[in-house]
């Protein structure tokens, strides 16, 4: 049983523990019923939502790397209205788990536009995929420059009542002016990492394996820099962090939360471990227990450097 001492309000969510199932690597939750306690879960942050269904990219979409995964899923989804349709009731009927919708679009109008969508009820908040092209700017992703950020986060906001994660790519050469920007334009949180841009290639037909040529890296090859960013991030901002890049075990989860976040997600490693998001929340509580720590909140940020 999960004691108190881990329960957190993250973003003005309400959460048993702060342990969550990353987006692309949770489905919607609903898929791991088999496998864990969905309610033991602290919450759980959906697959990708667009406005419209998107078939997902052609070709070999995943690739296992020697520390990780490479991933070009494209965003496959059924849109926004068959999500709320046909998904959102079946996921509040399975748990009382908070559901987070990360949410993706081409435009900051259609941001807007499918966040005023998920202003419903069963949805706890959003989470905001900057790691997208600006179709109506020439494809320059939303999430390396501050400004195309800021306008998404302000779109958002503007259109939601919803508490608003924004995550950040860390596909920029300063994680900080991204944190700043967002956290400016209103973000009540920030998520990161988002994946690294790798590829792979197979020296047989001396061609990429991925049908999309590249694709994002996740898994413990990114922990370090995650890390890294999240530590960098947490001093320029005040506003909660979600960090999540390699978490394998709840040491990991530690070492996140002493750089700086408030709460963490698990995320491919729940492809190698279907309880993994319970099984650290669980390490979490004995840890606490063991050093003798009130809450799991005394140690954020608590790195000594």
């Amino acid at each position: 049983m999960i004691s108190e001492r881990i329960a957190v309000e993250f973003a003005g969510i309400s959460m048993k523990t702060p342990v969550m199932g990353a987006s692309g690597t949770f489905g919607f939750g609903i898929e791991y019923a088999d496998f864990l306690d969905l309610d033991a879960v602290g919450a759980i942050i959906s697959k990708g939502i667009t406005p419209l269904p998107r078939p997902g990219n052609p070709g070999v979409r995943v690739a296992e790397t020697p520390a990780g995964m490479l991933n070009c899923i494209g965003l496959e989804n059924p849109g926004v209205d068959a999500f709320k349709r046909d998904i959102l009731p079946k996921v509040g009927a399975a748990c009382k788990t908070p559901l987070i919708v990360n949410v993706s679009a081409g435009s900051v109008e259609e941001y807007g536009q499918i966040a005023a969508d998920l202003d419903v009820d069963g949805v706890a908040g959003l989470e905001v995929n900057i790691s997208c092209p600006n179709v109506k700017e020439g494809g320059i992703v939303f999430g390396t420059q501050p400004e195309a950020a800021a306008a998404v986060t302000r779109s958002v906001k503007d259109n939601t009542k919803k508490p608003v994660i924004v995550k950040l790519s860390p596909n920029v050469t300063d994680i900080t002016t991204m944190a700043k920007a967002v956290e400016a334009a209103g973000a009540d949180a920030l998520s990161l990492i988002n994946t690294l841009t790798g590829m792979a290639i197979d020296i047989t037909t001396r061609r990429p394996i991925l049908g999309n040529i590249t694709g994002g890296l996740s898994g413990p090859a990114v922990k370090p820099i995650a890390l890294r960013m999240v530590w960098q991030a947490s001093k320029a901002v005040s506003i909660p962090i979600l960090g999540l890049g390699g978490i394998v075990t709840w040491q990991d989860a530690v070492e996140f939360m002493l750089a700086g976040a408030s709460t963490v997600a698990v995320g491919a490693h729940n492809f190698v471990d279907p309880r993994a998001v319970e099984t650290v929340a669980e390490g979490l509580d004995q840890y606490c227990k063991d050093q003798g720590i009130a809450h799991i909140s005394d140690i954020v940020g608590q790195l000594e450097a």
